[in-house]
């Protein structure tokens, strides 16, 4: 992973925790949820506060995620939203922590001045060891406060102010009085600076999931459906109607298609589906030459092109179906019939524009692995679990391609191929920050041929 790391391709964007007084309170935050302490004295963290160096010390990469479903989390700075999320479990955390921030971001700000806050994601589940409990997760919310307890007191002290306010002798209750001295001492003057977070629920109908192999659950469309990595038939009957895993590409393609999800890349508006079938293309021709043992590393288009004429009779069917597609695109061949069971069908798509076009296209990436650009915008767990797999010499060409065209214009990339604003979009910020720790058309029923059989 170390080519990764160095060119801010895992582990990038993290916040930086160097100064004492920043460990201390993170150390505090950290006794406040776990009990545990750090004797790091420099470290990075994700937007919930995680650490990598920190899970290494602890020898636990779920210190702030027991069970992996209720996420804690600690915030030093605002600045954290901007940062990824490590160690991911379940879609939707990341955004929840970054509209928490971006919602409360002035009473933060003000709170993180002087102390952490720590928190967790709360729903009713707190163990996942049967697949079925996930279906009862279904509400989030936001539980928060600084380590001395500050939103707690204000919230006290607001309730004590308004009985001193409505009751005609509470000036005379001097233990009422001495109560309010007390705790306007700790939170400051809540009448000109009220210290409130808001109190916030998000619903999840639609999520994945990284337990039992990765699991997709879509609760919350006309045709539902759990979709599986996996074997389904480990999962056992699900509280859903429909379960499939990633052998029943007919059901996946029609599932995706009656719930209107999905759209073909070259029908897509506002997008050059050529150069997008091209780097498709490129990616497999490097996947199928991967074992050949030739340095791709700096690999221009005309190298990977003669490296296809040379290996021709290799290239899988992945490669001719998107070939054809990218003739018929390009006016000079006639309309090819992709269906479902084609191993090209999957690659042809992208999600359309709908609230769950990140799931989607995460499930896309998955469902076309090949295309590994896709595979770490989208689903970066897949990607790094992929990636510890492939021959040095994919290893070298792919992190090769990422730094040097990906990470000089992540938005301009996304939005080439998505042309959606992006949820996953994270601004940039300079080497060293991103570097990080350790381094530097629809048709009726009956058949979904393609991409639509139109």
């Amino acid at each position: 992973m170390k080519r990764l790391i160095t060119r801010g391709l895992m582990f990038g964007n993290l916040i930086h925790v160097s100064s004492p007084a920043l460990v201390e309170r993170y150390n505090r935050a950290l006794a406040h949820l776990t009990g545990k302490r750090t004797d790091l004295s420099d470290f990075h963290i994700d937007i919930s506060g995680y650490s990598p160096e920190v899970g290494d010390e602890l020898n636990d990469p779920l210190y702030l995620n027991p069970n992996g479903v209720n996420r804690q989390f600690i915030l030093l700075s605002t600045a954290q939203k901007t940062a990824p999320l490590l160690n991911v479990k379940f879609s939707m955390s990341r955004s929840i922590l970054r509209q928490f921030i971006e919602e409360n971001e002035a009473q933060l700000f003000a709170l993180t001045a002087k102390d952490a806050v720590a928190g967790e994601l709360l729903n009713s589940v707190y163990a996942v060891s049967d697949p079925k409990a996930l279906f009862n997760i279904r509400k989030i919310k936001i539980e928060a406060d600084t380590t001395a307890g500050t939103v707690r007191d204000a919230e006290e002290l607001g309730q004590k102010i308004d009985r001193f306010m409505a009751e005609d002798d509470a000036w005379f209750d001097d233990v009422l009085i001495a109560e309010m001295v007390t705790l306007a001492k700790k939170t400051g003057d809540v009448t000109r600076n009220p210290v409130r977070l808001k109190q916030m629920e998000f619903g999840q109908d639609n999520f994945w999931t990284a337990h039992f192999g990765g699991l997709y659950i879509f609760r919350g469309m006309d045709h539902p459906a759990a979709i599986c990595a996996g074997d389904k038939s480990e999962l056992g009957k699900l509280p859903i109607k429909y379960t499939f895993d990633f052998s029943d590409r007919n059901q996946i393609a029609k599932f995706l298609e009656y719930n209107d999800l999905v759209e073909p890349i070259v029908k897509a508006r506002g997008i050059d589906a050529g150069a997008i079938l091209r780097q498709k293309l490129d990616f497999i021709i490097v996947d199928a030459a991967q074992e050949t043992g030739i340095d791709l590393t700096g690999a221009s288009r005309r190298d990977i092109r003669a490296l296809a004429r040379a290996h021709a009779g290799d290239l899988p069917e992945e490669f001719h179906g998107l070939q054809a597609l990218l003739q018929w695109a390009e006016d000079e061949g006639p309309w090819p019939r992709i269906s479902s069971d084609h191993p090209a069908y999957f690659y042809t798509l992208r999600a359309a524009d709908h609230a769950d076009r990140d799931l989607v296209n995460m499930m896309l990436a998955e469902l076309a692995p090949k295309d590994v650009r896709q595979l770490f915008i989208c689903h970066k767990e897949a990607f790094y679990r992929a990636y510890q797999g492939w021959s040095e010499a994919k290893k070298s060409y792919v992190a090769d391609f990422l730094y040097r065209e990906y990470q000089v214009d992540k938005a301009g990339t996304r939005a080439a191929l998505f042309g959606h604003d992006d949820a996953m979009a994270e601004p940039e910020r300079d080497l060293i920050d991103r570097v990080g720790p350790w381094g530097a058309i629809r048709r009726k029923p009956g058949g979904v041929k393609g991409p639509w059989g139109r």
